[in-house]
């Protein structure tokens, strides 16, 4: 298996997720991790390039070999991974991901994964719809493994928020076995003993920041002391400004609130006149829509002059048509839906179940300085 790998990128036919690979649990023998799915690959490679001296380049994340120690089959595969690192036959990564991607975009070299990497579409966007560049391991007749092409399809922006959100809940330490979120931990506020730490404190600071969990514990990433626990975390919800498809701000509410979007919509309204250009601005109703958040549903209401759009997006089929939302009924605007005010201003839900800004923090931002109580709140 040695023979194949190389330590110059440019000498290989495939560039190989090294940590997706060992951990796929439905090749070759069972358990957490093994080296022997590797040369299975190593021999699936061969046989579909039919060139028996081929090489592969390993990138791989840096916790499949220090994170993970006990989950291998063979503790001689750690050893052997180790001196593979020392050798350069394995580039060792904090997140292998990001390097993978610049490889394969940079040279063209298909990647060897069963990984979508729905949460760096926005970093690259040339995964969308990618169907030339990945293969994917998958079972074959006797034990062995085959190379399929793997369709990276289209992600919608609710998929690669909640991408985004799980890869840092994964960082931290708080996905679960079946990488669902730990509730325990991630529905509740966390506080730093340090008197000075704001960095998860809900009054002193303006982000709740998830805790790394350490030796099964929360704790404070900047102190390394144990957190106390600070409360219920509240329910929330965000949604993104996109302007000419570009994101200009996110917007957190909480459950139970009512908010009213549009260009002036008055006291605790989201106010846009300050983030468009006059143009659309001009376009857009002082109160354009509203936005009620009950038990982490929310429903939407057209209250303008000009008239609002709805689009649908489904997991399957992505974004549907646009279709006019009536007036003076709420309609339900889920993860992925988006509103148009106008031409080229859209509200989109985001697919965040637990974003980092506190709820309602838009509306405690100071207003400009000469400016009076009725002025827009601008975003900074």
């Amino acid at each position: 298996m040695e023979k194949h790998l190389t330590a110059d990128f440019e000498e290989a036919c495939f560039l190989v997720d090294l940590s997706n690979v060992v951990r796929r649990q439905n090749l070759g023998e069972p358990g957490l991790r093994s080296l022997r799915r590797l040369a299975l690959v190593v021999d699936a490679a061969v046989d579909l390039a039919r060139d028996p001296d081929l090489k592969l380049y390993l990138v791989a994340d840096r916790s499949l070999r220090l994170g993970g120690r006990h989950e291998f089959n063979d503790p001689a595969d750690i050893r052997l991974l180790g001196r593979w690192v020392r050798e350069g036959l394995v580039e060792e990564l904090g997140d292998a991901d990001e390097r993978i991607l610049e490889l394969c975009e940079m040279t063209g070299i298909p990647v060897i994964t069963g990984d979508h990497y729905r949460d760096m579409r926005e970093e690259f966007p040339f995964l969308q719809g990618n169907t030339d560049d990945f293969l994917e391991p998958v079972p074959a007749p006797g034990g062995t493994v085959r190379l399929a092409p793997l369709d990276m399809g289209v992600a919608t922006a609710a998929q690669i928020s909640r991408k985004k959100e799980e890869s840092v809940l994964k960082k931290q330490g708080l996905l679960g076995p079946q990488r669902t979120p730990r509730s325990e931990v991630v529905r509740r506020n966390w506080r730093c003993p340090d008197r000075r730490c704001t960095v998860y404190d809900t009054r002193k600071g303006t982000l709740v920041l998830l805790p790394r969990m350490s030796r099964g514990v929360p704790t404070c990433e900047q102190h390394g002391l144990e957190l106390l626990d600070d409360g219920p975390r509240t329910a929330t919800v965000q949604v993104k400004l996109l302007v000419d498809g570009e994101v200009k701000d996110r917007f957190t509410l909480e459950d139970g609130s009512t908010v009213r979007v549009g260009r002036k919509p008055g006291p605790g309204g989201i106010a846009l006149h300050g983030l468009l250009p006059d143009d659309l601005a001009a376009r857009i109703s002082r109160a354009h829509v509203e936005l009620r958040v009950r038990e982490g549903l929310v429903h939407v209401s057209d209250l303008s002059s000009f008239g609002t759009r709805r689009r649908v997006t489904s997991g399957t089929s992505g974004p549907g048509p646009w279709r006019d939302l009536p007036k003076d009924t709420a309609r339900d605007f889920r993860a992925g839906d988006e509103l148009e005010l106008t031409e080229g201003v859209v509200l989109a839900r985001s697919g965040r179940r637990f974003p980092t800004e506190l709820a309602q923090e838009w509306q405690r931002r100071t207003p400009p300085s000469g400016e009076g109580p009725e002025a827009v709140t601008r975003m900074y």
